[in-house]
């Protein structure tokens, strides 16, 4: 199996978050249980630019995917 290319915390760098451990943590436990039928990139706690990279990041199937993906698992 492939590592990722990005980590979790290259993710919330990008998408202009706090990247520490805790941080992410914090923002993880706030916003889990995202209901199944909201996509990630819909859920309300993202602004515009960071709603359209993550959708961005699945329909290209870009490198961000796979993080991308996980963070989601993670929310759902």
């Amino acid at each position: 199996m492939e590592t990722p290319t990005h980590s979790l915390a290259s993710l919330f760098d990008q998408l202009g978050l706090d990247s520490s451990a805790q941080a992410i943590e914090d923002f993880i436990n706030s916003n889990r249980y995202l209901p199944e039928n909201i996509d990630l990139y819909q859920a309300d706690f993202w602004n515009n630019s960071q709603a359209i990279f993550l959708k961005q990041a699945k329909e290209e199937d870009a490198d961000w995917a796979e993080i991308v993906d996980q963070l989601n698992a993670m929310l759902h």
